[in-house]
């Protein structure tokens, strides 16, 4: 039975409600809503048929018992499952973009989209135009869509090992009427697209550690363990893109991945590697930014022969020290 709302007349009350159940419940975040105010606020606009952005203008309007409802009943599963808000809604938003989830798919949060809206600006060359992209690690395809909807010369390829991802992005390309221009492929990483060329691949992909899934909350607990895991150091699929992304990449080409809050992990385990680490909303440790001529330069760095790298500087001896001073 629905737990009973306080009484509320607009939706600056009903919102309030919401907020105060959902922060006594002591629930976990960070599937793209970041506070049980922001919560509370999706699912009043949710049900009010509302894009996330436009709360403001509406906050003084009356809400129906229907909508009260509404609200009432997703808090009460948000509390007593622990489920993220996206897989309640069946809906999660990139900016003005909404996405259809469910439980096959990770709830859309990458940073990723927030450069592909800036076009990538400044590490895209200013004269690149971006002809065939890759979205690795796809999963419900909001990457594929969002680079499509803004490179709108590019085809895209969207790639995911698991079979129902793939049937969750067909269902998101196919809302957003792009069938012609974005192809969804079943591929374990690269296998099912070498041989092809892009200007640009990007990739979220699993990077969780094995220690640190051990320790999820129950709401990460949801998603499908193949999209977060990534072996004992949670590197695992990123030293697959580094190994091989250069092939796939014209000269160039950039690559773009996504790794959490990983930078430290991430430049200490490729410390050949020049990478960018643009600032986004997260900070500026959660995307890096390459070019074929970086994985390249770092590739033949790690390939030399020990004896013909650069030999480090070495202290003289004394003798040899003193015989320079005379």
């Amino acid at each position: 039975m629905p737990h009973a709302m306080p009484s509320v007349t607009t939706v600056h009350s009903l919102i309030e409600a919401a907020c105060a159940r959902l922060t006594r419940a002591r629930l976990a975040y960070g599937h793209g809503i970041p506070t049980a105010w922001d919560e509370a606020a999706y699912f009043v606009l949710h049900a009010l048929k509302l894009p996330p952005a436009r709360l403001t203008p509406y906050l003084e309007q009356a809400v129906t018992p229907r909508v009260v409802r509404q609200v009432t009943e997703l808090v009460d599963a948000r509390i007593s499952r622990r489920v993220p808000a996206a897989y309640l809604t069946r809906e999660a938003w990139l900016g003005e973009d909404r996405f259809y989830v469910d439980e096959r798919v990770i709830v859309p949060r990458s940073f990723i989209a927030e450069l592909i809206h800036e076009r990538f600006v400044p590490w895209l060359p200013p004269r690149l135009r971006i002809r065939r992209a890759l979205d690795l690690c796809t999963g419900s395809g909001c990457l594929a869509i969002v680079l499509a909807k803004t490179f709108r010369s590019a085809t895209v390829d969207a790639v995911d090992i698991e079979r129902g991802a793939l049937a969750v992005a067909r269902r998101n390309v196919a809302n957003h009427k792009l069938q012609s221009r974005v192809r969804v492929l079943r591929s374990d990483m690269f296998d099912a697209v070498r041989g092809e060329h892009y200007d640009l691949i990007i990739a979220n992909p699993p990077y969780v550690s094995a220690d640190t899934m051990r320790k999820l909350p129950r709401e990460y607990r949801h998603e499908p363990a193949i999209a977060l895991a990534s072996g004992q150091d949670g590197l695992d699929a990123v030293r697959v893109i580094l190994r091989e992304a250069d092939a796939l990449l014209t000269d160039k080409g950039l690559l773009v991945v996504e790794v959490g809050h990983h930078r430290p992990r991430v430049e200490r385990a490729f410390a050949r590697y020049p990478f960018v680490w643009p600032q986004t909303s997260g900070g500026d440790d959660c995307v890096f930014i390459l070019s074929r001529a970086d994985l390249l330069r770092a590739r033949a760095s790690a390939e030399r022969p020990a004896a013909l790298r650069a030999p480090a500087p070495r202290r003289a001896s004394r003798a040899a020290a003193a015989s320079r001073r005379k």
